[in-house]
């Protein structure tokens, strides 16, 4: 019987087959999924803001785009994942209020989506899949077996990446 590990804003978790992770309230978030499919073991993310260098309380790793995927390759490594297996899948990014003007600090969803690519790119973690975007929320379940990633959302149904 397969367990759901819940992970919370500015956390993350690890699993293994055959239970699941999952993150609820994404919108301007991101939540990461990092897998070795070979190991069977996953972790997830639910990061809020694109770096942790632009923050003066930074001391919540997973609260950051940057330190968060530090630190979920610092947790597959102890789990005993391959790094070169490592594949990635993301969701969220939303753009939920309007602004007047353009300014890109207001851009939180887009700037953690980018952020987020960017830095799984340093670390050379393939991203395989992504739902990002758009101005509505997500929920996403990992499932640690077959890698899918259900993505919920009000309004746009659901999907599987």
């Amino acid at each position: 019987m397969s367990n759901i590990i819940q992970v919370g804003m500015a956390d993350m978790k690890m699993a293994r087959v055959p239970d699941k992770l999952i993150t609820m309230g994404l919108g301007s978030c991101i939540g990461i999924c990092v897998t070795d499919r070979t190991k069977k073991i996953a972790c997830m993310a639910h990061i809020m803001l694109p770096s942790s260098q632009q923050a003066k309380n930074n001391n919540i790793r997973a609260k950051f785009a940057d330190t968060a995927i530090e630190m979920l390759v610092e947790e597959m490594q102890k789990a005993g994942a391959n790094t070169g297996n490592l594949i990635a899948k993301i969701a969220g990014g939303a753009q939920m209020f309007k602004f007047s003007g353009q300014s890109d600090i207001l851009k939180i969803g887009e700037r953690n989506a980018q952020a987020v690519e960017e830095y799984l790119g340093k670390k050379r973690i393939k991203l395989v899949a992504k739902d990002t975007g758009g101005n509505y929320g997500r929920t996403i379940t990992f499932d640690v077996e077959t890698s899918d990633l259900l993505v919920k959302t009000i309004g746009h149904g659901e999907r599987v990446i």
